[in-house]
């Protein structure tokens, strides 16, 4: 059975990633919260005012991003999740016109909940893995190679 912050981190990932309801950013992430790496370069975005300019850019490159949390798990005022990604490159990203290529990531999110919101997180997303899949990147024939 979920608690109650897992209710909410999975509502997160439902509504704002698969739904694309905007207006569940402001609602779930706290004026005040910080999602430490989720920005495009890494660095910190500190409530909805920073995280909503992040969210629409994603969106508009990848209109059709679905998000399924493979792992969740509780414990206290966190919650970790593990999940996966589908997108295809419909929208600029990074500088790299759309390209129609479709891609699969991973990622790690432990989250901490207070009042009903989010007030912080730590993310870790395969970036780099996307890159590679739109044609941004293009990894050396040997490290692609098992020996």
């Amino acid at each position: 059975m979920d608690g109650a912050n897992t209710r909410i981190v999975k509502r997160w990932f439902e509504e704002v990633w698969n739904q694309r309801k905007r207006a569940t950013i402001s609602e779930l992430f706290a004026a005040s919260g910080v999602a430490h790496g989720v920005s495009d370069t890494g660095g910190d975005l500190h409530g909805p005012a920073e995280f909503l300019p992040f969210y629409d850019r994603l969106v508009a490159a990848f209109p059709d991003i679905r998000v399924v949390v493979d792992d969740c798990i509780e414990a206290g005022d966190k919650v970790a999740v593990r999940y996966s990604a589908t997108m295809s490159h419909g929208g600029e990203y990074f500088g790299l016109q759309a390209s129609g290529r479709s891609a699969t990531v991973t990622g790690i999110s432990l989250l901490r909940v207070a009042n009903g919101q989010l007030v912080e997180s730590w993310d870790a997303w395969d970036k780099l893995t996307l890159m590679h899949q739109i044609g941004g990147i293009r990894f050396a024939p040997e490290i692609t190679q098992v020996k």
